[in-house]
Formats: structure tokens, sequence, C-alpha cells
């Protein structure tokens, strides 16, 4: 069975590059490839113009120093304080206990843990371990941090603190980031770019604006919508005056997001429409608009509002319940 299949791509210096895909597809494997903790069998995985494939033992344990990895599990030492958790890889490079505390106090004010240094994981949450694992993967000064469903374990209000962390780090070092996820919203938050794979493969993949607003695979459509109340909107759209309507999400970006363009529309081209559903959210520090809607109406009148919606760069996705 091949786990990964034809994948090529190039993350640039800086950027928050996210992966993701459903269980099985092959993300996991995807991101232990980056650091040749699974080797593939063919290809080439590329750091600072180092062929990381082709090193020896001794050679890729020095290139892996410039890579730091958290995980959904933390990972964490149970028995050693949370300053040794977060030492443990600066005493396998030697350094001297002053070099050590300096930097291990560094991290804790960066991670916002200071007061904290002398507890053990057990007595911290579990976004505060995270925490720890971030502060830990950040000792020896990577170039790149990989983080593997790092906030899947995690409440969504602490979800939103660590990767706010993630992309504070992301701005104050200059630190490349590659995440795997299965939850397109942490995509939203703090990516520039995505890949989504599927099967193996990557099906989709650019700017994190262009593939939420436009997306072109069914697999990424199906991250894209939110489908958690689709049953009910369905059996209540059977017997109700929109059963023959056509449904369609709506999203808005930038500036008009407030404007009211849907009414606009409505009007000019005399289609009947039910807002189903609505929010105003931001893809990182970007403003859009996101409708649920069904319209009814002539044929003709549909295909004219569609168009109209086109022409001011509104993105329409049809949904099929």
């Amino acid at each position: 069975m091949t786990a990964l299949s034809n994948i090529s791509f190039t993350i640039e210096a800086g950027e928050i590059f996210g992966i993701i895909g459903h269980s099985g597809a092959g993300k996991s494997t995807l991101i232990r490839c980056l650091n040749l903790l699974e080797k593939p069998t063919s290809g080439e995985v590329i750091l600072d113009n180092i062929k990381l494939t082709q090193l020896n033992k001794k050679e890729l344990m020095h290139e892996r120093r410039k890579i730091g990895m958290i995980f959904q599990h933390f990972n964490l030492f149970d028995s050693q304080t949370i300053f040794n958790n977060i030492a443990f890889p600066l005493r396998l490079e030697k350094l001297s206990k002053s070099d050590i505390k300096k930097r291990v106090d560094e991290l804790l004010e960066l991670v916002g843990l200071t007061e904290h240094a002398n507890k053990y994981p057990a007595q911290l949450s579990g976004g505060q371990k995270q925490r720890v694992g971030i502060a830990r993967a950040l000792a020896n000064r990577p170039k790149v941090l990989l983080c593997d469903e790092a906030t899947s374990a995690l409440d969504p209000q602490t979800t939103q603190s660590i990767l706010e962390l993630l992309r504070d780090i992301n701005q104050k070092l200059g630190l490349t980031i590659v995440l795997i996820t299965h939850e397109m919203e942490v995509i939203r938050k703090i990516c520039h770019k995505v890949g989504v794979i599927h099967a193996s493969q990557i099906v989709e993949m650019g700017p994190v604006e262009e593939v939420f607003l436009n997306p072109q695979h069914y697999v990424t459509k199906e991250f894209i919508l939110d489908n958690s109340h689709y049953d009910e909107l369905k059996a209540h759209l059977k017997t109700s005056a929109m059963k023959d309507a056509n449904l369609y999400q709506i999203t808005y970006s930038g500036e008009d997001s407030y404007h009211p363009h849907l009414s606009d529309i409505i009007k000019s081209t005399g289609v009947h429409f039910s807002i189903l559903s609505g929010n105003i959210s931001y893809i990182r520090d970007l403003p859009y608009g996101q409708l649920l809607v069904a319209l009814n109406g002539s044929e003709e009148a549909q295909s004219n509002a569609l168009k109209e919606f086109s022409a001011k760069n509104i993105h329409t996705l049809a949904v099929n319940l």
C-alpha cells in the first residue's frame, strides 16, 4: 500500500503552511517525512538547500536540530518538572547550567509559563502542557516547527489561545511552521497557505484565502461547508415553501462583507430567497461574511443572480443536501 504518492511542494521561510485531510489520508506520514522520522522510498526532502534524504545518520542528526516538533498528546516527561522538560534538549547539547537556565527562562516567558517552572505536567491543564511542548520544541532555535495535530486534544477556547501563540511566535521569530489538522478552522485562523491531502495525494493547494473562498476539489468543499445542521435543514425544507429551492453558500470577503450586495441582487433579478444561517468571521486578519441561502424563482432569475454574484467577486458554492 502506498502511503504518499506524487507529492511535491515548497514551503517558504517564515510561512505558516497547513496540511488538512481526513483520517487515513496520509497527513501524519507526510509531516513525519519532513524530518525523516519516516524515510520516503523515493523522492527528496530538502531543507535550506540540503537534501536530508542523502545524509548519513550523523549528518541527519545535526540537521534535525533545525526542526522542532510538537504533538497532539504533548509527550512530556511526567517525572520531570516543567523547567527540566524544556531543558532536556539543551542538556543533550551539553550546554552549561547558566546557558540552560537563561534559555529556559526565555522560553517560559515566551509561552507564558514563568510561574509554573517548578511544577510537574500532571499539575497543568492541557493547554499549558502544549505550551511546554512548544517551548521544548523551540529550545535549540529551530528554523522549522512541525505541529502534528497540536490542538486536536484541546477545547475550542484553549485551541484559540494555542493558535494565537503559534502566530505570535511566527511573527516574532520569523519561524516557519508546518501544521497538520483535520479542522478547517485551524487553517483559517493562522495559515498563509494550505495543502489538502486525500487518498495519499495533494489534491488542492494555494493561499488560504483562495482555497477557502473558491475551493475546487470536492474534499476541500467538504471541509469548508458547515454541514453540522444540514439534516435538520433537509427535513425542514421538504415541508416548506422552499422545497424546490437551490441552496448556496455565499461568501463575501474584505470590505464586501459589510455591503448589502445580497439585497441589491435580489431586487435586480427578482429571485426569491431565504437566509438559513450566516456569520462574519476572519481568515487571519481578512474579514469575510458567509451565508447559507435558499434561492427560488425561475431558472433565468437564479442564473442571473449567480452571474451578478460572480461579477461582484462574491463566491457561491452549491450545497447538495
